[in-house]
């Protein structure tokens, strides 16, 4: 019997799809993608809009734990809400690192995306900056930009909130990760 791959998607708005129909979400879009080259990929969304990577850590056990199979990869992104909440740096590294490692300890590979910082908070996000490559380096783990080149600040590509992305940018981030997905499935 052949097994789909089952992608764990875990983290914030950008993941859950803040303000969008649930088909247009992240994971929505991603799972679509895939079906060409892997039918029956299933794309968990297990973003929920205003986490933290604290929020994010302490909710995996459970998550991971109610799951009927183990993910074939895990696609983590926090970082935005520490960075507008301004949890100390230190705490946010830490607390990714842990995130990492627990992921690891399931055997899931995990691939970390970042997002870079839009210029009203660019100055607040400083302390922030290379987190994630530092983290992800360490452990073994792949980053990529959750943002392709051009969709973030693009005013075309952003919901009435002016922050959070549309339909039209998660196409753009799907298509500019998918590869990426496909590589480490």
């Amino acid at each position: 019997m052949i097994e789909f791959p089952l992608i764990l998607a875990i983290g914030d708005s950008l993941v859950a799809g803040y303000g969008l129909p649930v088909d247009d979400s992240f994971p929505a879009q991603l799972q679509v993608s895939l079906q060409y080259r892997y039918p029956g990929a299933s794309v968990i969304n297990a973003g929920i809009s205003g986490d933290t990577s604290a929020d994010v850590l302490r909710r995996l056990p459970r998550l991971l734990s109610s799951l009927d199979r183990r993910p074939a990869l895990a696609i983590v992104q926090v970082g935005p809400n520490d960075v507008l909440q301004q949890a100390p740096p230190a705490r946010t590294r830490a607390q990714i690192e842990q995130i990492l490692l627990h992921l690891s300890d399931c055997g899931i590979p995990v691939l970390l995306t970042t997002v870079e910082s839009p210029a009203f908070i660019r100055d607040r996000a400083a302390a922030y900056l290379g987190i994630h490559a530092e983290v992800a380096a360490e452990h073994g783990a792949t980053v990529w930009p959750f943002f392709p080149p051009g969709v973030l600040g693009h005013s075309a590509m952003v919901l009435a909130d002016r922050v959070h992305p549309n339909s039209k940018a998660i196409r753009a981030v799907v298509a500019a990760i998918g590869p990426v997905v496909e590589r480490m499935l």
